[in-house]
């Protein structure tokens, strides 16, 4: 229910009654003791491991309620590695990586490093793409309060921060799925903070990355990229959810990192489980696959 929304029922409500016990009362043992605290205000009791299904379906529930009121119907999720940068960034630090490089030519270490960051200039144009396919996505949606195609990233940096970023651009809503790590993931500054979620648990950000998804678009990365790629490929293939369309971004990378082939060969896979996924190159040619999918104007 909106927050605005009055109350159906004759019953106060749940922050009356946590208003209502900060006024001050006796001091005992009694008020004193853990057990006399509301249970939604008790830390303690709420992170305790039994209340592990409670905190999933909170977790379940917080996003999809505001997704509701932000009038989200469905959306296209852009998956890609975190690690991809814009082009200007990418190709300051192959002139760090050289500049390192000339100072120590003997260097196997800084030799790689030059290796690695031509690659990642290379892949910039990744960056790129997300960026213009999500301004194309976001364009047919923008200004309407019930919204199609809603761009939906695991709201980092990467090419997670190029499709956030191509959405603001055009003035439109994106959503960014972030997820606490060790090491602390922050959310890229372009999702719509009203649609800004962190997540603890791992399955319940990719439930929310399928719920209402309508295509994929997949770039470039790695593990979890992977990840989520192969969780989405086996609800289809084995029909937990509908067809949908799976765009692979570079068939050049994807077919040197993912051996389909293979996997038939051995029997692992179906040979038509390859006709899951679809190359593209461009924003525009991904952009044309998910609106005949649909029979959207291209």
């Amino acid at each position: 229910m909106p927050k605005n929304t009055p109350p159906n029922h004759p019953f106060r409500s749940a922050r009356e009654d946590s208003a209502a016990v900060q006024v001050a009362i006796p001091e005992t043992p009694q008020t004193a003791s853990p057990a006399y605290r509301l249970a939604y205000e008790d830390d303690d009791f709420l992170f305790r491991p039994d209340l592990r299904p409670v905190r999933l379906q909170l977790e379940l529930l917080k996003p999809e309620l505001l997704q509701q009121e932000q009038g989200i119907r469905s959306t296209i999720a852009m998956f890609g590695s975190a690690r991809i940068p814009d082009p200007e960034t990418a190709a300051k630090h192959l002139a760090e990586a050289e500049a390192a490089a000339r100072s120590a030519p003997h260097d196997k270490i800084l030799a790689r490093k030059v290796m690695v960051a031509r690659r990642m200039l290379a892949n910039s144009r990744y960056y790129e793409e997300a960026r213009r396919l999500a301004q194309i996505v976001t364009n047919t949606c923008v200004g309407e309060h019930v919204c199609d195609f809603v761009v939906k990233t695991g709201g980092g940096p990467g090419i997670m921060e190029a499709a956030n970023r191509g959405a603001d651009e055009v003035g439109g809503k994106s959503i960014g799925l972030n997820i606490v790590l060790p090491m602390e993931q922050a959310p890229n500054r372009y999702i719509t903070p009203e649609l800004c979620f962190r997540f603890h648990y791992f399955a319940i950000r990719k439930m929310h990355f399928m719920i209402r998804v309508k295509a994929l678009v997949v770039f470039p990365g790695g593990f979890g990229t992977m990840d989520e790629l192969f969780e989405a490929l086996t609800l289809i293939q084995t029909g937990k959810i509908e067809p949908i369309p799976v765009l692979m971004f570079g068939r050049e990378y994807w077919e040197r990192v993912l051996n389909i082939d293979a996997m038939i060969m051995e029997g692992m896979v179906s040979p038509e489980d390859k006709d899951l996924l679809t190359f593209v190159e461009t924003a525009e040619e991904a952009w044309n696959i998910v609106a005949e999918y649909y029979s959207l104007p291209k």
